[in-house]
């Protein structure tokens, strides 16, 4: 599917988290930045990017990502994803490392 339509950025999507299950983890984490850089952001790519790296121990780097998601998320009125974005942040804790 995703030949036929390589810029479908759920069909982008959807192949990095194959790409993650399959343990192609810094596979995964290209193609979710990716989408986060588009015009427009794609918003999921934001929480799994901060899932993963969390999960990674990376959590400066999911904290990031998570602060950016909610900004673009807001800018672009997708409220419930700035909401479960905001509750990841607040279980990695804001502040600190």
């Amino acid at each position: 599917m995703i030949a036929a339509e390589p810029t479908d950025p759920f069909l982008r999507y959807a192949l990095a988290l194959e790409h993650r299950k399959e343990g192609a983890r810094d596979e995964s984490l290209m193609l979710l930045r990716q989408l986060q850089e588009e015009m427009p952001p794609y918003i999921p790519a934001f929480l799994m990017a901060a899932q993963q790296l969390a999960d990674d121990q990376r959590i400066h780097d999911a904290r990031e990502t998570l602060r950016r998601g909610i900004e673009e998320a807001r800018h672009q009125s997708d409220l419930h994803a700035a909401g479960e974005m905001a509750e990841l942040l607040s279980r990695l804790g804001e502040f600190g490392d």
